[in-house]
């Protein structure tokens, strides 16, 4: 697959970068005896292996679906991302404490050229790297290779800090190298929990991408002609780029069922086809025939219910006009705190303006847009 090879071999170069950096300061901090520029190898070290489990959570990802997991090991991605993050997290903790002890008991550093030079080419090495990594992480929506990028562009501020307070204990004799330690620790420590909690967040699943929800009902309610909306739409993430959901639609109520059957079948088709989402499920709400008095009265309570700030929609209308009974879904944002308190003011208020209809209304979420 063109999307894995991409992240290894970025990966690859991120780990060959970062092994060669760190080796370079872990030699000019132990020469110097800068704590700095030594934390920043450790740092390196880190990346370095944070790569490395990037190749193995890709490597897991890709694996072919089976009777355990049908649906794939997609999700293995999200999980190195963590353990990415909390190796970065790790780093950051290691960092602070050696930093800490240096204050304590403070050794000054003895800076050559060569060190500064050395110091200097990495924050260039890092910059390039970290733009490299982060743009193919996009390209290719991988959220480990992304924190990789973001995680050495980090490194290049850390090490351009270390570059400046090794110049000015050159021209000063101040020495800000433990200090430096402790700011550059807490830097690192606060990227660790921001990935972390961005990853976790993915674990436990996230509103999809605006764009793709609106594409999706826009393909499947401008597509037939017998299809009057699309509602309710559900995607079940599975790892970057595999969704798996369902959908509403919204029919005539005279439709034949081999025609609706056959809609069913052209929507999953078309669907995974445009947007390589598979729709598993396509639910159906009967629509009353236009032109008639259940049209008109349809408007009429779309109007007055929206009234209210917190209904987004309603949909899924239907006149039982045999049963005098009015059924819709109502759509309720996340804003609302008592949904159901709203759902009785609602019927209350349609049952004085419409006295002569039972309401039977269904309380969903604006789970897409």
């Amino acid at each position: 697959m063109e999307r894995n090879r991409k992240i290894v071999r970025t990966s690859i170069i991120g780990i060959i970068a970062n092994c060669l950096l760190a080796g370079f300061k872990a030699v000019v901090g132990i020469i110097s005896g800068s704590i700095a520029i030594t934390l920043d190898a450790v740092n390196n070290l880190s990346d370095a292996l944070s790569s490395v489990i990037t190749i193995i959570g890709t490597k897991l990802a890709g694996k072919a679906p089976d009777k355990k997991h049908p649906l794939g090991y997609g999700r293995v991605e999200y999980l190195s991302a963590a353990i990415i993050s909390v190796i970065v997290l790790y780093a950051g903790v290691t960092s602070f404490v050696e930093s800490v002890k240096k204050i304590i008991s403070p050794e000054l550093p003895n800076y050559g050229t060569a060190s500064l030079i050395i110091v200097a080419a990495a924050v260039v090495v890092k910059i390039v790297l970290g733009t490299y990594v982060k743009k193919v992480g996009e390209s290719v929506n991988s959220d480990s290779l992304v924190a990789s990028g973001e995680d050495a562009k980090l490194d290049s501020v850390i090490s351009a800090s270390t570059l400046v307070a090794a110049i000015i204990y050159i021209m000063s004799g101040l020495s800000l190298e433990a200090y430096l330690g402790v700011i550059i620790s807490i830097v690192i420590i606060k990227a660790g929990l921001e990935m972390l909690r961005d990853t976790l967040s993915q674990i436990l699943g996230e509103r999809m991408s605006d764009t793709l929800t609106q594409d999706i009902k826009k393909t499947v309610a401008t597509s037939f002609p017998e299809v009057h909306g699309a509602y309710d739409l559900i995607l079940h993430n599975y790892g970057p780029d595999r969704y798996v959901g369902s959908v509403h639609i919204e029919v005539p109520d005279d439709i034949t069922i081999s025609r609706l059957d056959q809609i069913e079948r052209e929507i999953a088709y078309l669907v995974y086809e445009k947007h390589k989402v598979l729709i598993e499920a396509v639910g159906i709400y009967s629509r009353n025939s236009e032109g008639s008095f259940a049209g008109r009265l349809r408007a009429e309570i779309a109007g007055f219910v929206k009234k209210h700030e917190n209904v987004k929609q309603i949909h899924g209308f239907y006149l039982d006009e045999v049963n005098n009974r009015v059924i819709f879904d109502m759509v309720v944002s996340f804003d609302e705190k008592d949904r159901a308190a709203l759902k009785d003011t609602v019927v209350n208020e349609l049952k004085q303006k419409y006295p002569e209809y039972e309401f039977e209304i269904a309380l969903d979420r604006d789970i897409s847009d």
